[in-house]
């Protein structure tokens, strides 16, 4: 045994860990799934993120939690902006979570969505507020790049099935080829 070292209490090592691990990785994005959540009275939310690798503990503290919107659950894919601290009475290192959203949502999808339930909530998705859609329209207007592979098909199903209908093509930049 080594003398030259000092001797630590078990809490004095767990201090040193925790604050070693604090400075280290106060702020990391993680992505994993969620398994054994669970929502506690005092509003906190405990679980693990896990991968093929490995998993962690983690822990969400109700005034974070509480802007989410959604309630996760075991199975959920979820990204995590989070720091990595250590409970130290039991020497548990976990991910203090500070922001959550199910993987592959993007910012401008949660964005689409929260604008989505702002307009709900407005009533303009209301079934009263919705028009007819007409049996027979009385023009059509395609928006698409004018080099648009299936553009020539379109005008050519339209000019054998609805040939008085008059079109109009709005040329624009799309996606892919």
């Amino acid at each position: 045994m080594d003398t030259s070292s000092p001797l630590l209490s078990v809490g004095d090592l767990n201090r040193a860990i925790a604050e070693s691990l604090t400075e280290r990785f106060d702020a990391v994005l993680v992505s994993g799934e969620i398994s054994n959540f669970k929502a506690y009275d005092s509003g906190h939310w405990y679980f693990s993120l896990k991968d093929e690798e490995g998993q962690i503990r983690c822990v969400m503290f109700r005034g974070k939690n509480a802007q989410l919107g959604f309630m996760p659950q075991s199975g959920d894919q979820v990204e995590v902006a989070a720091s990595v601290s250590m409970y130290v009475p039991r020497g548990d290192v976990q991910l203090t979570i500070h922001s959550l959203r199910k993987a592959g949502l993007g910012g401008l999808y949660e964005a689409f969505l929260k604008l989505k339930e702002k307009l709900a909530k407005a009533g303009l998705f209301d079934e009263n507020r919705k028009r007819p859609i007409p049996s027979h329209p009385k023009s059509l207007a395609i928006i698409t790049s004018a080099q648009a592979a299936a553009l020539k098909d379109v005008l050519t199903t339209l000019a054998r099935r609805a040939p008085h209908i008059p079109i109009f093509i709005y040329p624009t930049l799309v996606q892919g080829p």
